[in-house]
């Protein structure tokens, strides 16, 4: 039976599950939720480089990503920061929607699935 590997657990999410190299980050969400779409992307970019990079791997491995956004006007402000972030060629397939976030400050919302 393979391994399944929870980092930080709680009782209802896991910050990432790994699997056959295969890794699952929760929906993150920015530290500082008084900021602007612009800073909470950046910050929520920053903060799955950093659980990547603890799974040993990186932003050159991403599969799929799944946006969140609480305004889709937004979506020009988060794919500015988005498409510096990628490196050139290695966009993942994405999708990305308006929804009803668990904070009304939340504007942002990323969910990543990555291969070692």
């Amino acid at each position: 039976m393979s391994k399944i590997i929870r980092t930080e657990p709680n009782a209802i999410l896991s910050k990432a599950v790994e699997y056959h190299g295969f890794i699952y980050t929760q929906g993150v969400v920015a530290r500082d939720l008084s900021q602007d779409a612009t800073a909470q992307t950046k910050d929520i970019l920053d903060q799955l480089d950093a659980i990547l990079e603890e799974h040993g791997t990186d932003k050159t491995r991403i599969l799929q990503a799944q946006i969140w956004l609480k305004d889709i006007a937004d979506r020009e402000a988060l794919n500015g920061v988005w498409s510096a972030w990628l490196p050139e060629g290695g966009a993942p397939a994405r999708a990305c929607v308006q929804a009803v976030l668990a904070d009304p400050r939340m504007l942002v919302e990323i969910m990543l699935t990555t291969t070692k």
